[in-house]
């Protein structure tokens, strides 16, 4: 096959996995136009349509996803190849790509990844902030970080973290207006601020447990936000209660600029963990990763 026919199927497998002319050309370090020309191309050899494309969207024909299934695992395979090549040298290089929440992000990566980066040089490590769940196989990061009561059953779980807990809290000056609740159903008289779930649109269920009794309850409030500082902000600012990880509000608290309530309601739970394929084959880089990240409280 001549040299070109690779160049072409590299471009149809990147417009194919992006979506997006935009976005693989971009991902390829070539012009939209070159890559359109590549897999226009291709088709035309091979005389059959790999790609539908409207003015929004590019999604492979079924032809395409045959082809694309082939290619990729060919390729995959050579980079793998290339990647464990590279591991024959002294010391751990590559790019590791992995998917986490903002604040596991904040609070347990970055710190790590400290010294981590600065001992190895050749090594990179790319952090993809998202409040839902991935797949971490399809989506082809190498791990995954969430807490660990959420972590699927085929995956490996490493504890990164210590356990956490959830806190539910408010200014004085709303507390000032409103009674403090005393059991979660009170939160129904309550202005709450709703967290939604970017991946999945849907509002999150404060969950709450006492003496081995697991409550679920659906609040209602003025505002709803997709992150947690912008929560923890309209509670400071008295708007409603919000319901965070306690170890973002105990510093304001402490300061006095919220109270905390319901607070025997919140038990302790498994942390972050950092999960990955059980068939996964461990790099040199990925090693030092998880040395890196392993908790040792």
């Amino acid at each position: 096959m001549a040299r070109n026919n690779f160049n072409d199927l590299l471009a149809f497998r990147a417009v194919a996995m992006e979506r997006s002319f935009t976005r693989a050309a971009a991902q390829m370090g070539v012009s939209t136009s070159a890559l359109s020309h590549a897999v226009r191309g291709l088709e035309e050899r091979l005389n059959i349509r790999l790609l539908n494309r409207t003015t929004r969207t590019v999604v492979p024909t079924d032809a395409g996803e045959r082809l694309l299934a082939t290619v990729s695992a060919l390729f995959d395979g050579v980079e793998a190849e290339l990647a464990r090549l590279g591991e024959l040298r002294d010391k751990p290089s590559g790019t590791i790509r992995i998917t986490t929440s903002a604040h596991a992000a904040k609070t347990i990566l970055e710190p790590a990844l400290r010294p981590l980066l600065a001992a190895y040089p050749d090594l990179t490590v790319e952090l993809s902030a998202d409040a839902g769940f991935i797949d971490i196989v399809a989506e082809r990061f190498d791990a995954g970080v969430r807490l660990g009561e959420t972590i699927a059953q085929d995956m490996i779980a490493l504890r990164i973290g210590p356990d956490m807990r959830m806190a539910a809290a408010a200014s004085p000056a709303y507390l000032a207006q409103h009674d403090a609740p005393l059991t979660p159903h009170d939160l129904s008289r309550h202005n709450c601020i709703n967290l939604r779930f970017p991946t999945y649109g849907g509002l999150y269920a404060w969950e709450f447990e006492k003496d081995g009794r697991a409550l679920n309850v659906r609040v209602e409030g003025q505002l709803i936000v997709n992150d947690t500082t912008l929560a923890l902000q309209a509670a400071i600012d008295g708007i409603g209660i919000c319901y965070v990880t306690d170890d973002q509000v105990l510093p304001l608290i402490a300061g006095g600029r919220l109270i905390r309530v319901l607070e025997d309601w919140c038990p302790p739970f498994p942390g972050y963990h950092l999960y990955y394929p059980s068939r996964r084959q461990h790099s040199s880089a990925f090693a030092v990763l998880i040395e890196a990240l392993r908790y040792r409280g």
